[in-house]
C-alpha cells in the first residue's frame, strides 16, 4: 500500500497525508521487540510468566533472594537459625545424670572439627551458588523487562502518532473544504452580476443566430440560461433542483443585433465564458483530488490499524475508531456531495443540463502521461512505415493469388507460427489502448490490479513496444513470403525467417526483466489457481486466456514446428516427406489440441470455485463456474460426443437430433455468457437507468449500447473458436478465417475490459478489497520509473528517422530489382 500513497499523492500536498510508513516502522520496530521477549520467555516460562504478571500490576523487580534469617544446607541436614530460639528437648534430670556420653574427648573434638570443616565446605558452595543464580535471575528479569519497556513505549509512540496523523489530515481536508465551498460561492455570485437574473436565477442563453464559425465555436462555449434555487447558491448547501433552460434571445446581454456574427461583446462574453469554464474546471479537480485524498488516507488508517492489531494481538480494537469511516476526512462525503453541485451547476450553464457531458468536460485529458512531445514524431514515423509493410503484404498475397493463381501466404507451412505470434503482437496493442482509454477516463487501472506504480508502462510506451514488434513481425513475414515465392535470392532457407521471429518474441516476453517478472509470477498463479487465492489481476488474465485458445492452438503449432526442426526443410521437402506431418498425428489433433480448447476454460471454473470456498458467497462465484462449465460442454459436445460420430458418419436421424441439441447448448451457452457479461461484469442493464448503469465513467452513452450489441454478436463466434480446428465438425470455422475470428475475440476481450473495470472501480463487484472506494487516476506530479527513462530529444528521432528510412528504401529497391529480374528470366525462354 505504501507505493500506491506515493504513486497517488498530489505533490503539493504530500506532507499533509499520512505518514504511513512512519507508522509501520513503529510497528515493526515492535513486532520485534515482542518476538525477542517471546524468546526470552520460552527460556524459563514459569518465572517469566511471574515477570511478566508483576510487570503488568506495576511492581518492582522482585525475586526470590537467599534469606538472611535462614540457609538451608543442601549437601548437609544442617540448619543455621538466627531469629528463632533453638528448641530444646526437655529430658529428665535423672536421664541426663544416667547418660554417658557416645565418645570421649579427645574423639569430641576431632568430631567437631571434621564437622565444622564439612559444614563450611557446603555452606561456602550453597552461597556460591545462590548469589550466583541471584545474579542470573536478575539479569534475565532485567532483560525482560527492558523489552516490555521498549514494546509499552512503541505503543504509546504509535498511539501518539496515529492521533496526531488524524488531527493533521481532517484539519487539512476541512481547511481545504471550507476554501472550495468560498470559490464555489463566490463564483456562482459574480455569475449572478455578470449575467443578470431571472425571477431571482442567473441567466447565461443561447444565440438565436449562429453562423457557421459561431456554431463550431458556440459547440464548446454553450451559454444555456441557469435556474438554480436560492438554497443552491449558499455555500454549505449541497442540495441542487434540477433545473429549465430558458433560450430567450432577447436577454442575451452581449448581442444587441440578432444578426451579428462577431462583435466585441459576443467576443468578450466568450472570453467570459471561458473563465468560469476554467474557474470551474479548476474546482472540480481540485474536488477529486481532494477526494482522492480522503480514501487514499481512510485505506491508510485502515491497514495500519490492522497491522496493529496483528502485532498487538492483546490490544487488538483499541484503534477501532480509525477504521470508521466517517472519523476520517467525514468518509469525503462533504467533497462528494460539493462534486455533485458542480457538476449540476456546470452541466446546467454550459451543456444543456446533461451531467453525463458535464462531468466528462469537467476532468480535463491534458496530462497524465498522454503528452508525447517528440515521441509522438517518434510514434507517427513509425506507425506509417507499420501501414505501408501492412499494405505490402496484402498485396502480395492478394496479387500472387490473383495473377498467377497460386497459394498465398495463409497456406504456407508457417502460416501458423506468424498467426500465432501475431496473435501476441494484437494483445500487446489492445492492452496500450486499454490503458490509454482507462487513463484517460480516471479509471484507476494501477490500483485496482494491485501495481507497482514504479514500474507501471505509460500507454506511449506500450505503444512505442508494440510498433517495434509490429516492424519486426511484419518484415519476416514479407521476407518469409518473397523467399519462398523466390522473388528474393535464396540466401536464406524460408524457414528461417519465422524460427527468427520466435526467438525474437522469446526476448520480448521475458525482457526488461523489471515488467514482465511481476506478469509470469501472475501467469504461474493462474495456472495453479485451485491451490492459490485468485486476485482480481489473475481473474483478469484468466479470462484473457479465454479468449486466446486459438492463439494457444497455433503456439503449440509453433513449438512442435521449432522443435522437429521443420524451420530448417524446405516446404516442398516437406509436402514429400511423410515424417515431418507430426502436426496431422493422433496424440497432436486429437489429443493435444482439444486439451488446449479446455483448460482456459477450466481454470476460471477452478477460479469461481476457489472464490466461493474463500469467500463463502455462493450466489455469483457458482453462477459464474456453471457459465464456464456450459461453454465446456459446447467444446466436448461440439469434438468428442457419440452423436457427433453418427451425425459424421450421415446418419440422417443423428443429424437431427445433434443438430437440434447442440445448436440449443450453443444458443444457452452464448445467451448466458452476454447477461453475465453486461449484468455482473458491467453493472448495466438496469431499466431505471435506460438499461445502463447509475453512474457512468465514459461520457458517451451510445458507446454503451454499441458495444452490447457488438458483444452478442462476437459471444456467439467466441463459442464456435472453442471447436478443435481440424476435427471434420460442419460448423468449425474454416481456417482461413481463423485469423479474423482470433482478432475478433480480442478485441472482443479489449471492450469487455473497459466495463469492467469501469464496474470494478464504481462498486467494487468483485470484494477484492476491503476498502470500497477506488482513487480516480490522476498525474499527481511524482515521476515513475518510466518517466526516468532517457528522454527522446528531437536530433536523436531525426537521426533514426533518417536512418530507418534508408534501411526501408534500401529493401524496397532490392525487391523491385529482384522482381525485375524473375521477370526477365520467365520471359527468356519464351524469347
Amino acid at each position: 500500500f505504501g507505493l500506491k500513497l506515493e504513486d497517488n499523492k498530489v505533490s503539493e500536498w504530500s506532507d499533509k497525508y499520512i505518514d504511513y510508513e512512519m507508522l509501520k516502522r513503529i510497528l515493526k520496530k515492535a513486532s520485534e521487540a515482542i518476538k525477542r521477549k517471546d524468546e526470552l520467555c520460552k527460556r524459563k516460562p514459569i518465572l517469566a510468566e511471574e515477570i511478566v504478571a508483576a510487570y503488568k500490576q506495576g511492581n518492582g523487580p522482585n525475586l526470590v533472594s537467599p534469606s538472611s534469617s535462614q540457609i538451608e544446607l543442601m549437601g548437609d541436614t544442617c540448619t543455621i537459625q538466627e531469629e528463632e530460639e533453638p528448641v530444646v528437648d526437655q529430658v529428665p534430670a535423672a536421664a541426663v545424670s544416667e547418660t554417658k556420653p557416645l565418645l570421649t574427648k579427645s574423639e569430641t573434638h576431632a568430631s567437631h572439627g571434621t564437622i565444622a570443616s564439612q559444614t563450611v565446605d557446603s555452606l561456602s558452595g550453597h552461597i556460591s551458588r545462590t548469589i550466583s543464580g541471584y545474579f542470573s535471575n536478575s539479569k534475565y528479569e532485567q532483560r525482560i523487562r527492558e523489552a516490555l519497556d521498549e514494546i509499552e513505549n512503541l505503543e504509546s509512540r504509535f498511539d501518539e502518532s496515529i492521533h496526531q496523523q488524524l488531527q493533521q489530515v481532517n484539519a487539512f481536508y476541512f481547511e481545504r473544504i471550507d476554501e472550495l465551498n468560498s470559490r464555489l460561492s463566490v463564483l456562482v455570485e459574480s455569475v449572478v452580476e455578470e449575467y443578470g437574473t431571472k425571477g431571482g436565477t442567473p441567466v447565461i442563453h443561447h444565440r438565436r443566430k449562429q453562423s457557421l464559425a459561431e456554431k463550431v465555436v458556440s459547440r464548446f462555449h454553450r451559454k444555456p440560461s441557469l435556474e438554480v434555487s436560492s438554497k443552491s447558491l449558499g455555500a454549505d448547501a449541497y442540495d441542487y433542483k434540477p433545473v429549465h433552460i430558458s433560450h430567450d434571445s432577447s436577454a442575451d446581454p452581449f448581442i444587441d443585433d440578432p444578426v451579428l456574427s462577431a462583435g466585441e461583446d459576443y467576443s468578450a462574453g466568450l472570453k467570459a465564458s471561458d473563465s468560469i469554464q476554467r474557474a470551474m474546471t479548476d474546482m472540480y479537480r481540485t474536488a477529486k483530488l481532494l477526494h482522492n485524498f480522503a480514501i487514499m488516507n481512510y485505506t491508510g488508517f485502515v491497514k495500519i490499524v490492522k497491522k496493529h492489531d496483528k502485532t498487538f494481538k492483546e490490544h487488538k480494537g483499541r484503534f477501532k475508531k480509525f477504521t470508521i469511516e466517517s472519523e476520517v476526512c467525514s468518509g469525503g462525503k462533504d467533497v462528494g456531495k460539493l462534486e455533485e453541485r458542480m457538476e449540476r451547476l456546470y452541466a446546467d450553464w454550459f451543456c444543456d443540463g446533461n451531467l453525463l457531458e458535464g462531468r466528462a468536460q469537467l476532468l480535463p485529458k491534458r496530462g497524465d502521461g498522454l503528452q508525447m512531445d517528440w515521441s509522438q514524431l517518434r510514434l507517427g514515423y513509425r506507425l506509417g512505415m507499420c501501414a505501408v509493410l501492412t499494405i505490402w503484404v496484402c498485396w502480395d498475397c492478394i496479387w500472387g493469388f490473383v495473377a498467377h493463381n497460386e497459394s498465398t501466404i495463409g497456406g504456407r507451412t508457417a502460416f501458423p507460427v506468424f498467426r500465432a505470434l501475431g496473435g501476441l503482437v494484437l494483445l500487446h496493442w489492445f492492452w496500450g489502448i486499454s490503458t490509454y482509454v482507462w487513463t484517460r477516463f480516471r479509471v484507476n487501472y494501477i490500483f485496482l490490479f494491485d501495481f507497482n506504480p514504479n514500474i507501471v508502462e505509460s500507454p506511449i510506451g506500450i505503444f512505442n513496444d508494440a510498433v517495434d514488434e509490429t516492424l519486426v513481425f511484419l518484415v519476416c513475414m514479407l521476407l518469409y513470403y518473397k523467399s519462398g515465392a523466390h522473388d528474393i535470392p535464396g540466401i536464406v532457407p524460408p524457414g528461417f525467417y519465422p524460427f527468427f521471429l520466435v526467438l525474437y518474441a522469446i526476448k520480448c516476453l521475458i525482457l526488461p526483466l523489471r515488467t514482465r517478472r511481476p506478469l509470469w509470477r501472475a501467469i504461474f498463479e493462474v495456472m495453479t489457481s485451485p491451490f492459490n487465492s485468485p486476485t482480481f489481476f489473475t481473474i483478469y488474465i484468466a479470462d484473457v486466456f479465454t479468449s486466446m485458445i486459438k492463439v494457444f492452438q497455433d503456439f503449440a503449432f509453433t513449438i512442435g514446428f521449432v522443435v522437429s526442426g521443420d524451420w530448417m526443410v524446405s516446404e516442398d521437402k516437406l509436402k514429400e516427406d511423410k515424417s515431418h506431418m507430426w502436426a496431422h498425428s493422433f496424440w497432436y489433433k486429437n489429443v493435444l489440441i482439444p486439451l488446449i480448447c479446455l483448460f482456459p476454460l477450466w481454470i476460471r471454473f477452478n477460479q469461481c470455485l476457489r472464490r466461493y470456498l474463500d469467500t463463502g458467497i455462493r450466489g455469483p462465484n457458482l453462477l459464474n463456474a456453471f457459465k464456464y462449465a456450459m461453454s465446456q460442454t459446447v467444446t466436448l459436445f461440439g469434438a468428442f460426443h457419440p452423436l457427433y460420430l453418427m451425425y459424421s458418419r450421415g446418419d440422417s436421424n443423428a443429424v437431427s437430433l445433434f443438430q437440434i441439441f447442440w445448436m440449443a447448448l450453443f444458443v444457452a451457452s452464448s445467451l448466458y455468457s452476454f447477461t453475465w457479461d453486461v449484468v455482473m461484469d458491467w453493472g448495466l442493464g438496469q431499466p431505471k437507468f435506460a438499461f445502463l448503469g447509475p453512474r457512468l465513467m465514459y461520457p458517451n452513452r451510445l458507446s454503451y449500447y454499441l458495444v452490447m450489441a457488438a458483444d452478442l454478436v462476437l459471444r456467439f463466434m467466441w463459442v464456435l473458436t472453442l471447436i478443435p480446428p481440424q476435427s471434420g465438425a460442419q460448423f468449425e470455422i474454416p481456417q482461413y478465417l481463423t485469423a479474423v475470428s482470433m482478432a475478433l475475440e480480442l478485441f472482443r476481450r479489449t471492450l469487455w475490459g473497459f466495463f469492467r473495470l469501469e464496474n470494478e472501480h464504481r462498486n467494487n463487484t468483485g470484494h477484492y478489497r476491503r476498502v470500497s472506494f477506488v482513487p480516480l487516476h490522476f498525474n499527481t506530479g511524482h515521476k515513475h520509473k518510466y518517466s526516468h527513462e532517457k528522454e527522446h530529444v528531437g536530433w536523436t528521432v531525426l537521426v533514426e528517422v533518417g536512418v530507418v528510412s534508408l534501411i526501408v528504401i534500401g529493401v524496397s529497391v532490392s525487391s523491385v530489382i529482384a522482381a525485375q529480374r524473375a521477370s526477365r528470366d520467365l520471359l527468356s525462354p519464351e524469347l
